[in-house]
């Protein structure tokens, strides 16, 4: 903003100010001349030989021009300094004002995290619930033997293997928690990520369900059936919650939760929303990632743990989902376009439910998960204006 703009918008300032200066010296008095005992002083004529001493009028002459200048170039500076302190008072801020609904494009809405974290709660107990139910119907090895696998024929089996993914993949579990948390947009990836996790397994629900498997090899050990023990089978279900599903904990001795995978899942699952919400530069970070989930995958195939076509419908089934959802959230032209044949999916409501309200695409933003103290921030502001200074 110019100057006079700012002068004509504040009112205890002068639009216009014309400054003179003069400066005059008054003659000097004549001095009287000096007289010794009463008597006029004599002039005594001097040589021509010696050069009489210039008078004193002359150096005073030559003074009063360097004066005057000096004078004038104080008093400009004084009426400079005096207006631009004004205008430092009058004009050092302006209010800008930006639209609500604009200026709130990335609303938090934690309840619909939270309701997104619930239903991601109920599908995962709900799959040890189906996984208890479907043991029961698992075929006896000696009566069914494990169906051929073109991969089991090539590879023999490593018994340490499945360890290694599932090692593997509490890594990348914890690795994107802390992502999360430091995540700005926290709310919006969030309920993303347990609307993911519900559906996929609530897919393997069903899957697991309506087509049982027979054991992958004779390695396994199976628990013994229940029958009609309920008292039993919720035990078992409790067991199973408790240790995470992991055969690390010992919690996960039934068979039956074959096709397809859930460790392909959660491997593929965690890598993608590492990938997707993490600065494009760290690509060193995205290939160890990488490398961490796709060991794990195949170490699933090389314990003879899943047959081949459990990780390969559990690799297409995580990967397609979680790129359709995000083609959908990233593309907003595509929500209200009648030939959008992503909207068609059952979950299309659901999506509209989650993410009516985020209006552009969700930007990779760090920060603290706690808010810093009042105090602290006022100290951070202070150093702050020390470094611009």
């Amino acid at each position: 903003m110019e100057a006079s703009e700012l002068i004509q918008d504040s009112d205890d300032v002068c639009p216009h100010v014309e400054v003179s200066v003069t400066t005059t010296n008054p003659p000097a008095p004549p001095h009287p001349p000096k007289v010794a005992n009463g008597n006029p002083t004599r002039h005594t004529s001097s040589s021509p030989s010696s050069p009489s001493p210039p008078p004193a009028d002359a150096h005073d002459g030559k003074k009063k021009p360097e004066r005057c200048k000096l004078s004038s170039l104080l008093q400009q500076n004084q009426l400079i300094h005096s207006l631009s302190t004004s205008l430092r008072r009058h004009c050092d801020y302006v209010k800008i004002s930006v639209p609500e609904e604009r200026a709130n494009r990335l609303p938090k809405e934690w309840w619909k995290t939270g309701v997104a974290f619930l239903y991601a709660v109920f599908n995962l107990v709900f799959t040890t619930v189906i996984i208890t139910v479907v043991h029961e119907r698992v075929p006896d090895k000696s009566v069914s033997p494990p169906l051929p696998d073109k991969f089991f024929d090539y590879v023999d089996r490593v018994p340490w293997a499945f360890t290694i993914t599932e090692v593997n993949g509490l890594i990348l579990m914890g690795l994107w928690f802390i992502q999360w948390i430091f995540l700005k947009h926290k709310a919006i990836v969030g309920r993303r990520c347990f609307f993911l996790i519900g559906t996929l397994y609530m897919y393997r629900c069903v899957t697991m369900y309506i087509t049982t498997l027979p054991v992958p090899g004779k390695h396994m050990v199976c628990a013994p059936k229940l029958y009609n023990d309920s008292t039993g089978k919720i035990w078992r279900i409790l067991r199973l919650i408790s240790g995470g599903g992991l055969s690390l904990t010992g919690s996960h001795l039934m068979c039956g939760d074959f096709l397809y995978s859930g460790h392909t899942v959660m491997l593929t699952l965690s890598y993608l929303f590492i990938k997707e919400y993490s600065p494009r530069w760290m690509w060193w970070y995205h290939w160890v990632c990488w490398l961490l989930s796709a060991s794990g995958v195949i170490c699933i195939l090389i314990a003879h743990e899943h047959y081949s076509i459990d990780v390969v419908i559990g690799y297409f089934a995580t990967t397609r989902t979680f790129w359709w959802y995000h083609t959908m959230a990233n593309t907003h032209a595509l929500r209200q376009s009648p030939s959008n044949y992503l909207s068609r999916t059952w979950w299309n409501p659901v999506f509209n439910f989650l993410e009516r309200n985020v209006q552009t695409t969700v930007p990779i933003v760090f920060s603290w998960p706690v808010v810093l103290p009042s105090s602290c921030r006022q100290r951070y502001r202070m150093v702050e204006g020390g470094r611009d200074e």
